[in-house]
């Protein structure tokens, strides 16, 4: 892999896991306000993130990298202060998570590359079990968004909010 391909790759891996440090916080809070209904979904999910947050931190440090560390806390996108707010926050971490993960399908090649489009569908299946529908393009922001809307990345920023 050339220099070039390496640096790409691993600033997609960052940004990925950016993402899931992100999600594994959002969760936290999803799973104080969901309500017992969904709780066990809930705890699913934030145990996909921490395995998902694990896996990245090993690939970053394969390739050389020094891991991206979290946040001690992050702005939330909107309040969430019952089960509604709770599962809209859900299906939003999964977007922003398939949106990352898109990023690093393009950006990768062979098993890396497999394993990523398996995450970002896993994103986009856990969003669809929130929201209770689909998009288009899970992860293609751009693709996705209904006519009329912004098509800009959702993905986390720098401050990484989830």
């Amino acid at each position: 892999m050339s220099d070039e391909a390496r640096a790409s790759v691993l600033r997609a891996l960052q940004a990925a896991l950016a993402a899931e440090h992100a999600a594994v916080y959002g969760y936290g809070v999803v799973g104080g306000r969901v309500g017992a209904q969904r709780l066990a979904e809930a705890r699913a999910a934030y145990d996909a993130h921490r395995s998902g947050r694990d896996a990245l931190t090993r690939e970053v440090r394969d390739l050389g990298g020094e891991p991206v560390a979290a946040s001690a806390a992050y702005a939330l996108p909107f309040a969430v202060s019952d089960p509604a707010t709770a599962v809209r926050l859900a299906a939003e971490l999964e977007d922003r998570v398939a949106d990352v993960y898109s990023d690093l399908v393009r950006a990768s090649s062979g098993r890396r590359r497999g394993a990523a489009a398996g995450a970002l569908r896993e994103a986009a299946v856990r969003a669809v079990r929130w929201r209770g529908e689909s998009v288009a393009f899970p992860g293609l922001a751009e693709r996705g968004a209904p006519q009329g809307q912004a098509g800009g990345s959702a993905s986390p920023t720098a401050s990484a909010t989830p």
